[in-house]
């Protein structure tokens, strides 16, 4: 069991790998640093109230949770170490089930697949169906099946790594598993946490969910098409998230019809120049 969130059995968690990569037999693609500092562009901040007996002033209480992030947090800083080795921009992209991420990366690797070197991390409880999707798109995918976890976590990426050919000043995307709570509490070593939400999911997203709101750099509002159909007040979701994350931006956009999508694009090309100017 997942003892941060309850969910899951680590023992279930398989990672299929691209269909045209092949097996290295043995050797590891890249290596870690083990002396980097995790030094992440946002800071998870968990509260823990514990009641418990003052009747015995020795009594320790030791929080697991926190022993589990940490452990957690180390391995992403090795994998953020990778990535800026090999000058990887690394796209970590949460919602919840439904919210059309899948989708929007279709359109991106269509639309930069002739410039960009392109490579996907699919995260699900189960099947192979979104990284079938992603690579008749035609970038490299890698499936990780959680089995019952509702999450992706530093290791799984990490394994992961090791089969991915990773090229240099290339672009990972990881398209976690569908839930708005349990990945918000994990980084996996990503340079930018993309958060998309869809407008039938309602404006009070952001306080129902809000470390996820608050870990998260941007967010997509994705189905604008849907705004003359639905009960979404786009102001008043932004308004929300903005007071739990008043750095967190905007994009609104429609993976179905195109609209927006080329700030979307923008925004992409914007992270990678500050990114590699460093």
């Amino acid at each position: 069991m997942c003892e941060t969130c309850g969910c899951g059995n680590k023992d279930g968690v398989k990672i299929h790998g691209p269909h045209h990569v092949h097996d290295h037999e043995g050797k590891q693609v890249h290596e870690h640093d083990h002396g980097h500092d995790h030094n992440h562009g946002h800071e998870h901040s968990h509260s823990h109230d514990h009641h418990h007996s003052h009747d015995h002033p020795d009594q320790k209480v030791i929080d697991l949770n926190l022993d589990i992030l940490a452990g957690n947090n180390t391995i992403a800083a090795m994998n953020r170490r990778f990535f800026e080795g090999r000058k990887v921009i690394c796209l970590n992209m949460v919602s919840s089930p439904g919210s059309g991420k899948t989708t929007i990366l279709e359109k991106t690797i269509s639309h930069f697949a002739a410039s960009k070197k392109l490579f996907v991390i699919e995260g699900d409880q189960q099947t192979m169906l979104d990284a079938e999707r992603i690579e008749k798109a035609g970038a490299p995918a890698l499936q990780i099946n959680t089995g019952s976890g509702c999450h992706l976590d530093a290791q799984m990426i990490d394994s992961a790594l090791k089969k991915l050919d990773l090229e240099a000043n290339s672009f990972l995307f990881i398209e976690n598993v569908g839930n708005l709570v349990c990945p918000a509490m994990f980084d996996l070593g990503e340079l930018k946490r993309v958060l998309v939400i869809s407008v039938t999911e309602g404006e009070d997203k952001p306080l129902k969910y809000p470390l996820m709101f608050e870990s998260s750099h941007l967010c997509i509002i994705n189905k604008a098409d849907l705004l003359p159909h639905v009960d979404f007040r786009t102001d008043e979701f932004i308004k929300n998230a903005g007071l739990v994350n008043p750095h967190l931006e905007f994009i609104t956009l429609s993976a179905k019809t195109g609209e927006g999508i080329n700030i979307w694009y923008e925004w992409i090309l914007s992270q990678a120049e500050k990114f590699l100017s460093h």
